[in-house]
């Protein structure tokens, strides 16, 4: 017997964008029905620390929910295997340096299912990666060298090449504009889902994508649309230019040269001023693309820069979500002059597909981005830090 659960949707973890999509997924939390849970990741403090307190409390405009921890959070998914229950579609919005252990953990999902009988289809969810960053392909051709390597150690029987393709198909990408935010540590921490954001399923098979698209959006009423394109990377590409125009500019502008931070809107970091530098990132951004295949002879930077402009115009006051992330740092005392996990996971691999494709002088600019990025944030931890001192 699969299982996987018909119509249950599990979102893995808890953080604050599993959170979102927990929340505006159970009708604002208000319809808790079995058939959405939060899922913890194997060995998360964080996850035990709600489970050991009882309650997940989330933030709404006029007060703030207690969701009973029993009713709404499940274990990890190899417990939740072995309990007999599998979400039929996973939501996956770890941070993104997570997300190779999450990849492991699939296929330790197939081996337990083998080992149950079950077929592949039975014991691997339907998955939509919808952390933040350029890595869809790459995870897939990471999933497949570790079938590959549980099959040559007798743990999976022989999968190629027949069935591949079926469980290849089960991962999309979820590229989504959903935000949230969490304050606090452990027991006791907040979480604040941002209002709905949509997101773009791509990638996978077209029955997993109008499978899950079914269930997410209109059984449940999620703002998840198909992509027009099956490909997810250009969509990664498209998302990366508005996070890194609203979010690692957006960061740039928000701190003066004396490391005085303040919160920018959405408008704000689009002021004519800042649009030179919105500009020259679309273009380094385009050619990367162009070069990896994400746009094609068609696309240009011009249109892409305009695209750029209209979503932003779509959420004028909007604060992007790192400098709310940074301002809450600061006011902790926890910020570092790094590039979060967030930033890095765009950054990075653009610079990585920038160094095969020999384009040296988009190389640097993205180095270029990264010290300018990481200079402001240390001005900005000494800034604090002196008007901590003198208070």
């Amino acid at each position: 017997m699969s299982t996987l659960v018909p119509g249950t949707i599990g979102i893995l973890p808890p953080g604050a964008l599993g959170v979102s999509f927990f929340y505006h997924l159970s009708a604002r939390a208000r319809t808790l029905d079995g058939r959405v849970f939060l899922i913890e990741r194997a060995d998360s403090v964080s996850g035990r620390a709600l489970r050991d307190a009882g309650a997940v409390l989330v933030a709404e405009p006029e007060s703030v929910l207690r969701l009973e921890s029993g009713a709404v959070l499940r274990p990890n998914l190899l417990e939740s295997q072995r309990a007999g229950w599998l979400p039929e579609v996973l939501i996956a919005c770890p941070n993104p340096d997570q997300l190779l252990d999450l990849v492991s953990t699939l296929v330790e999902l197939m081996v337990g299912g083998h080992r149950r009988g079950e077929r592949f289809e039975e014991s691997l969810p339907l998955v939509v990666f919808s952390a933040n960053g350029i890595y869809f392909q790459r995870l897939v051709r990471l999933f497949i060298e570790k079938i590959e390597e549980a099959t040559l150690f007798g743990r999976l029987p022989d999968v190629w090449p027949e069935t591949t393709g079926r469980i290849t198909g089960r991962l999309m990408r979820g590229v989504t504009l959903q935000t949230g935010l969490r304050e606090g540590a452990g027991g006791q921490t907040l979480y604040r889902p941002g209002p709905p954001g949509r997101t773009i399923i791509a990638g996978g098979s077209q029955a997993a994508r109008e499978r899950s698209h079914a269930l997410l959006a209109r059984e449940r009423g999620g703002w998840f649309e198909l992509a027009e394109s099956t490909s997810p990377t250009r969509l990664e590409f498209d998302k990366a230019l508005i996070n890194l125009s609203c979010n690692l500019l957006g960061l740039i502008h928000a701190i003066d040269e004396a490391g005085c931070f303040r919160l920018l809107t959405v408008s704000e970091v689009f002021r004519p001023e800042y649009f030179p530098a919105i500009e020259a990132l679309t273009r380094q951004v385009y050619a990367v693309g162009r070069a990896v295949g994400a746009y094609g002879e068609s696309d240009e930077p011009e249109a892409l820069l305009a695209w750029v402009a209209r979503n932003a115009e779509l959420h004028p006051g909007h604060v992007p979500s790192s400098l709310q992330w940074v301002g809450m740092q600061l006011r902790s005392g926890r910020l570092e002059a790094k590039l979060s996990p967030t930033e890095a996971w765009l950054v990075e691999p653009l610079i990585y597909y920038a160094n095969a494709s020999a384009l040296e002088e988009t190389v640097a600019y993205f180095e270029a981005l990264k010290a300018q990025l990481i200079d402001k944030l240390a001005a900005a931890i000494g800034a604090h830090s002196l008007d901590s001192a003198t208070a």
